[in-house]
């Protein structure tokens, strides 16, 4: 397990749709290890495979002190909202009050390839459709009102952070079919 480094709003990753994972191998435990690893350092609630510059449909959780994962999820949410804060590691400090649904089920798979599904309300629910957006190369900031997302882009231009060096992108030795960044 390794800490990643997380990437920053900017980062053309972060707008790219992740592929499906295909290959439910040592890679890919290795991936669900160092996205908890790097979550839980930062710390965070959740945290996408783009976020750390793998182009992968893969995420990771932490909840109330459940920690889990999901590979190549799909939602299913319910018509009830809830409105509240939500922030993101690829937006650092920053939170705004966003939409989401209250109820959420997430179906996919475990790092094993087995079938699996987290169910969730409330914080977790939030969690599951951040994450899940950032596989299909959506921000958090993408799902505010005008007036939200004009005070998010006004934050995200003051902050100390935005303009920092890109990171190094380094090339896996692994094949991966265009999938890995």
């Amino acid at each position: 397990m390794t800490v990643q480094r997380i990437r920053l709003f900017g980062d053309p990753v972060l707008r790219t749709a992740a592929a499906p994972v295909v290959d439910f191998d040592k890679e890919l435990h290795a991936l669900v290890a160092d996205l908890t690893e790097t979550m839980l350092d930062a710390p965070g609630s959740g945290l996408a495979a783009p976020q750390i510059g793998v182009g992968l449909r893969v995420f990771v959780y932490s909840v109330e002190g459940v920690v889990g994962h999901l590979v190549n999820p799909h939602l299913s949410l319910s018509v009830q909202t809830q409105d509240g804060p939500e922030g993101c590691l690829s937006i650092p400090e920053l939170s705004f009050d966003c939409v989401r649904a209250r109820d959420v089920v997430a179906a996919g798979y475990s790092m094993h390839g087995e079938p699996t599904a987290a169910t969730g309300s409330d914080l977790l629910a939030r969690v599951l459709q951040h994450e899940t957006d950032h596989l299909d190369g959506i921000l958090f900031v993408d799902r505010l009102d005008r007036e939200g997302r004009t005070a998010a882009m006004r934050a995200i231009r003051e902050a100390e952070w935005l303009g920092q060096s890109p990171p190094v992108v380094k090339i896996s030795p692994h094949p991966t079919v265009g999938r890995g960044r």
